[in-house]
């Protein structure tokens, strides 16, 4: 049996699964660390786990010969900043723990059993309250001296945009001038009720469409995944095909555009399913070390 936790700024969702299936989940509010925590362990304390998996909102600390490993680090979530999250769950549980970014675990949810399936590399990009993306290359999670933060590369300016940005540490950065926030305050209006001939959604267009070029040009994966809230407007995503053709100008051949760029397969569960299926990878790699 093998247990998930999808650890969001707004809720963790916890789950136990047992031969691909899940048996039981549920969603706790993400207050303060001990609080959350507390619910968390009083979940899986029913149960007993070979594994677990752990994608959390980040920054987070996977550097194994750091000090910081294991640790939520700089995050605008208000008590969570070096709290040593991986610690507390294993002094707990002495079971074999996967533990990445909630985009990285999303990303090998689909990459496994959502729109990638079949497939050896992905993009999972969240548009959301805020914008982040993770990596999976040869079935395995990407990852360097830090775990990528694709949300807040720099992009070149809409000639017709001349909103500050909302990023607290670059402004104008990808995260700054198209996640959720910078569509209020553009507009004052939320993303759900704005027309869809609103001049805004060709701005938003404009910048995701210049990141995913920026990531395919890098990366070359085989398909990139459109996730989270501000996704949910389908002629959005026309949009952002339309400009990622356009701004590629032919440069690069990728496949048809309608299959390289596409939504996510399992909508409001990638994180999850990605977490119980690191939990599972993760205990099977322990076991065959041993």
């Amino acid at each position: 049996m093998y247990g998930g936790i999808e650890a969001g700024g707004t809720k963790f969702v916890c789950a136990v699964s047992n031969e691909g299936v899940i048996i039981e989940k549920i969603s706790i509010p993400t207050t303060t660390p001990e609080e959350t925590v507390k619910h968390v362990l009083e979940f899986f304390d029913q149960y007993e786990v070979d594994a677990l998996g752990i994608g959390s909102f980040g920054p987070i600390g996977i550097n194994k010969n750091a000090e910081n490993y294991g640790y939520v680090l700089a995050t605008p979530k208000k008590g969570w900043t070096n709290y040593n999250f991986l610690g507390t769950i294993k002094k707990h549980y002495a079971v074999p723990i996967a533990w990445t970014t909630d985009v990285n675990a999303a990303a090998y949810g689909e990459l496994v059993k959502g729109a990638a399936k079949g497939k050896k590399s992905c993009i999972y990009l969240t548009v959301g309250t805020g914008i982040g993306a993770g990596v999976v290359i040869e079935d395995n999670i990407f990852s360097g001296i830090a775990h990528p933060e694709m949300g807040h590369i720099w992009v070149k300016r809409h000639s017709k945009d001349v909103y500050e940005g909302t990023c607290p540490y670059h402004k104008d950065c990808l995260e700054g001038l198209a996640a959720g926030p910078s569509i209020k305050a553009r507009t004052g209006i939320k993303g759900q009720n704005l027309p869809k001939d609103h001049p805004v959604w060709e701005i938003q267009a404009f910048y995701i469409a210049q990141a995913l070029i920026n990531y395919t040009l890098t990366l070359a994966p085989e398909k990139i995944i459109l996730g989270g809230g501000v996704m949910n407007q389908e002629h959005l995503l026309q949009k952002i095909r339309q400009q990622f053709v356009k701004q590629m100008n032919g440069y690069m051949e990728t496949p048809a555009i309608n299959e390289y760029i596409v939504r996510w397969g399992l909508p409001n569960e990638s994180g999850i399913i990605g977490s119980l299926l690191l939990a599972e990878k993760e205990y099977k790699k322990k076991n065959n070390n041993q």
